[in-house]
């Protein structure tokens, strides 16, 4: 087994439950680690033979692209997408970050993690 991450994939979308949000929309983060069985890639050296980080990335922008109230529904759909097209994959975290949330104070940012196995 081995481990996969993408880490601090940075984008502008515009989730939330007020109507301001998705107006002017803000910034997030996502953090994605994968598990997959990486033994016959690491002896081929091809790339057919792993999980391309290339994808996890295009199924994080496609996903963040589409407003959502909630955060959890956005990373249960990268999730589920990452299992759908992605075979190899094991084990999938998705970590959601809202960077300077409006929930008066100051709050850098919060975050939604969410895991789901095969």
């Amino acid at each position: 087994m081995g481990i996969i991450k993408v880490n601090n994939i940075k984008l502008y979308a515009f989730h939330g439950c007020l109507d301001e949000e998705a107006k002017i929309g803000s910034e997030y983060r996502v953090d994605v680690a994968i598990k997959a069985d990486l033994r016959k890639s690491a002896k081929t050296d091809e790339l057919v033979d792993t999980v391309d980080y290339v994808h996890l990335n295009h199924i994080v922008k496609q996903e963040m692209a589409i407003r959502s109230k909630l955060l959890e529904e956005v990373a249960q759909r990268i999730l589920d997408r990452f299992f759908k097209e992605l075979k190899m994959i094991k084990k999938a975290t998705v970590a959601v970050s809202k960077i300077n949330p409006p929930i008066g104070g100051n709050v850098e940012e919060v975050v939604i993690i969410l895991t789901k196995k095969r």
